[in-house]
C-alpha cells in the first residue's frame, strides 16, 4: 500500500497508557481497582479511564493496540478515532489491515481485514492509517449508510483535496466488488457542506421521512448588515431548520444562557426578515426520527415521498444511544451562527 506523510494531526491518547512493567504487581493493581487493563499488557488508571466519554475510551484502546502491534496500520473506526473522524461511542474492537495474502482474524479484541494494495496510507507520529478517502470508503461500504455518510461528509471536510467525485471514483476503482452498491448511496450524497456528524445524519433521516432536500448553511443578511446562518433551509416553505448538539450548552464554550440568548435573537431576526418558522433539533430527536418527523412537520415541511422504514429503524437500533465525536469544534463553530 502506497504510504505518503501528510499534515493530517493524529490525535494523541486521551489518558496515559501504562505497559505492565510500569506497575508493581499490576493484577494486584487491577484486583484492588487501582487501574484497568485496557487491553493484554496495557493500563490505565482506573478513575481516569472512569471518568472518560464512550468515544475516548474508544480511543485509548486504539493507541493501547498501537502500543502492543508495532507496524499496525489502522482502518475502519481505528482510522476515524485517529484522525478526528466520527466515532460512535466505543466499539471495543480495533480494525487493522493486513496483507491480501494474510488470514483475516479476530483475537484480543483486534479485527484485522485482508486489503489490496490500494488504499493510501498516511503516517504520522509513527502511527499508519488509512487516509480519510479511504477510511470513508471502507466505512461507506461496512457500515450503515447514516455512519457511512456522516464519514463521507467529514472526509470532505478534512481534507480539502478530496472531493464528492473522488469519493465515488475510489469506490468504483476498488478490486474488490463486496460493499461497492452499499457504499454508493452515502458517497453520492456527500458534501463538505455538512459541518457536524449531526447534520450528516439528519440529512439522511430527513431524505428517508421522505421531506424534501434541503438547502445546506444557507446565510441571511438583516437590513442592519448582521449575517445569520441556518444548517439547512427550504425555500419553498420558507422554513429553517438548525441540528443543535449538547456540545454548544454544556458549559465549554461560555455561559450556556449567554448562548441561548443569542440563538433567540437570531431567530427573530431570521423570523421577521427572511424564514416563517425556525425548527431547531437534536441528536435524540434526529435518531428516535419519530420526533425529528414531527418537528419538520409542525415546521410546515410537507412530506413528498414515502417514509423509508428500514434504514430509519435499523438507524434507531444502531444510533439513538451513541452520539458522535470527533476532533473537537472550535470555538466559532460551536457558539451560534
Amino acid at each position: 500500500m502506497p504510504k505518503v506523510t501528510v499534515s493530517f494531526d493524529v490525535r494523541p491518547s486521551p489518558i496515559p497508557l501504562l505497559r505492565w512493567g510500569d506497575i508493581r504487581h499490576p493484577e494486584r493493581a487491577v484486583a484492588e481497582g487501582a487501574v484497568v487493563r485496557v487491553r493484554h499488557g496495557v493500563y490505565a488508571v482506573a478513575r481516569v479511564w472512569n471518568d472518560l466519554p464512550s468515544w475516548d475510551r474508544y480511543l485509548a484502546r486504539v493507541h493501547a493496540v498501537a502500543m502492543t502491534h508495532p507496524g499496525a496500520v489502522f482502518c475502519l473506526e481505528s482510522a476515524a478515532a485517529l484522525i478526528g473522524m466520527p466515532v460512535f461511542g466505543d466499539r471495543g474492537i480495533v480494525d487493522l489491515l493486513v496483507d491480501s495474502a494474510e488470514t483475516a482474524r479476530f483475537s484480543g479484541g483486534v479485527r484485522t481485514h485482508r486489503s489490496h494494495p490500494e488504499r493510501t496510507l498516511i503516517e504520522h507520529s509513527g502511527l499508519a492509517v488509512t487516509s480519510p478517502g479511504d477510511t470513508a470508503v471502507d466505512l461507506a461500504r461496512h457500515r450503515h449508510h447514516a455512519i457511512g455518510l456522516a464519514a463521507a461528509d467529514a472526509a470532505l471536510r478534512l481534507d480539502p483535496r478530496l472531493s464528492h467525485e473522488h469519493l465515488v471514483a475510489l469506490n468504483e476503482a476498488r478490486v474488490s466488488k463486496r460493499g461497492r452498491n452499499i457504499a454508493r448511496w452515502p458517497l453520492h450524497r456527500s458534501t463538505r457542506r455538512a459541518e457536524s456528524a449531526l447534520e450528516s445524519i439528519s440529512r439522511a433521516v430527513i431524505e428517508w421521512l421522505g421531506f424534501p432536500a434541503p438547502e445546506l448553511q444557507t446565510v441571511f443578511r438583516s437590513p442592519s448588515g448582521e449575517e445569520d446562518r441556518c444548517d439547512f433551509f427550504w425555500p419553498a416553505a420558507r422554513v429553517g431548520g438548525e441540528s443543535d448538539g449538547d456540545l454548544k450548552y454544556d458549559g465549554r464554550f461560555g455561559d450556556a444562557r449567554g448562548i441561548l440568548r443569542r440563538q433567540a435573537a437570531r431567530d427573530i431576526r431570521l423570523r421577521t426578515h427572511h424564514v416563517r418558522h425556525v425548527a431547531h433539533w437534536g441528536w435524540a430527536e434526529a435518531t428516535a426520527f419519530t420526533p425529528l418527523r414531527g418537528i419538520l412537520a409542525g415546521a410546515g415541511l410537507v412530506q413528498i415521498a414515502a417514509e423509508d422504514s428500514l434504514p430509519l429503524h435499523s438507524m434507531r437500533r444502531l444510533l439513538s444511544q451513541r452520539p458522535p465525536h470527533a476532533t473537537a469544534p472550535t470555538r466559532e463553530s460551536a457558539t451560534v451562527r
